[in-house]
């Protein structure tokens, strides 16, 4: 009879994109079920389909909402009790304390959670002794804390959220690997590429930096828009291709960063798309200025892509890209550094291309998806 583990994310999406294919991989050596809250129409659901397991819907908010979140983690003891699972595991920072705390109560033997970033880095005042305590009551309930970066280990250990002891990195970082089978820029032929640019008015000429996430002001866009706004003044056939969706209620843009993308005509913003990898195929650069990060996918899916990436010296993305060999890394929250960067990518244009091809060949040996899984899989089955 298999073990049951129970793998639990704040919303859907979680669920479908940190942790796509793995559910259904963990299925054929555990009794898996999934839990999150329902999502917009029924996104767990669909969750449910595509990797062929059970979903189990519970209710859970971002935001902090004291009510809401007393009654979820009320939901999460009950099915603990209910189905009595070998292992608990979560993602996203408000179900790793629901869940955490109430597989501890529920009597859980092996209560798992894997961070992946840290919000709590750029709070400060109240919020920061609120996130720092709710964060160490979560690594207090778990019996492992898998970070999925290297660099989380330090700022978790600097911080005193636990014992060097409970934290181990999987692999070489990352929650979920990538399928480099799947992001390959051979899927993408010139003909596909020159009329995909074409529709959004980009000629063969133009050289495209491309940005993908959320569009806010932890991941550096209100920098990013300033470096390019001068970068666009300065430099004929240039493009900014933006994918990815505003959060106006959580951390909007600042108002003269919407004036820039409403008002330069080289700025695309395609909003929520549900494939990326044509947009990195038209691209010539990613450019991921963020403020704080666990293991970005996103510079993950570039490098595959055969992209150079220019990226902030924060955990993750250093870990993923060497200066100079598979792109550019720069200080944070600097729009002048971002300028520079693009500027260098811009003017040598060979050496870019050549930080790409190396880019590819780095995620492929160190980062694919299988990888991932395997080290997860011979973790859980490390357990008794």
């Amino acid at each position: 009879m298999k073990k049951k583990i129970i793998r639990i994310t704040t919303v859907p999406l979680s669920l479908s994109g940190l942790l796509q294919g793995q559910l259904a991989f963990m299925s054929s050596y555990f009794d898996i079920l999934a839990v999150s809250s329902k999502g917009k129409n029924n996104e767990l659901d669909v969750v449910s389909e595509s990797e062929s397991i059970p979903t189990f819907p519970i209710e859970m908010t971002r935001k902090i909402t004291p009510f809401k979140d007393l009654y979820a983690l009320w939901e999460l003891y009950k099915l603990f009790k209910k189905e009595q699972p070998f292992i608990v595991h979560s993602h996203t920072p408000k179900a790793g304390t629901l869940s955490m705390l109430a597989a501890k109560l529920a009597g859980v033997p092996h209560r798992l959670h894997t961070i992946a970033g840290l919000p709590l880095v750029e709070a400060t005042g109240f919020k920061r002794r609120l996130l720092n305590t709710v964060e160490k009551v979560t690594y207090k309930c778990a019996t492992k804390i898998y970070p999925n970066a290297f660099g989380l280990v330090d700022i978790i250990l600097e911080n005193n959220f636990t014992h060097k002891s409970k934290l181990k990195v999987i692999a070489n970082g990352s929650s979920n690997g990538i399928d480099t089978s799947y992001f390959n820029p051979e899927i993408f032929d010139d003909i596909e590429t020159h009329k995909f640019r074409s529709s959004f008015g980009i000629t063969d000429d133009d050289f495209v930096f491309v940005y993908t996430g959320r569009l806010v002001s932890d991941k550096g866009i209100n920098e990013l828009l300033l470096a390019y706004d001068k970068m666009d003044l300065e430099h004929e056939k240039i493009k900014l291709l933006l994918v990815g969706t505003y959060e106006n209620e959580l951390d909007p843009l600042l108002p003269k960063s919407m004036d820039i993308i409403n008002n330069n005509k080289n700025i695309i913003s395609t909003g929520w798309v549900d494939d990326v990898r044509p947009y990195f195929a038209i691209s010539n650069a990613l450019i991921f200025p963020s403020y704080r990060e666990g293991f970005p996918n996103v510079v993950l899916q570039a490098g595959a892509m055969q992209l150079p990436s220019i990226v902030t010296d924060i955990n993750g993305c250093n870990e993923i890209i060497d200066n100079k060999k598979h792109g550019l890394i720069i200080p944070v929250k600097d729009d002048e550094a971002i300028y520079n960067g693009m500027k260098y990518i811009l003017t040598h244009r060979e050496e870019a291309a050549q930080m790409g091809i190396n880019s590819r060949i780095n995620i492929v040996s160190k980062f694919e998806r299988r990888r991932v899984w395997e080290a997860i899989l011979e973790e859980y089955q490390s357990l008794k």
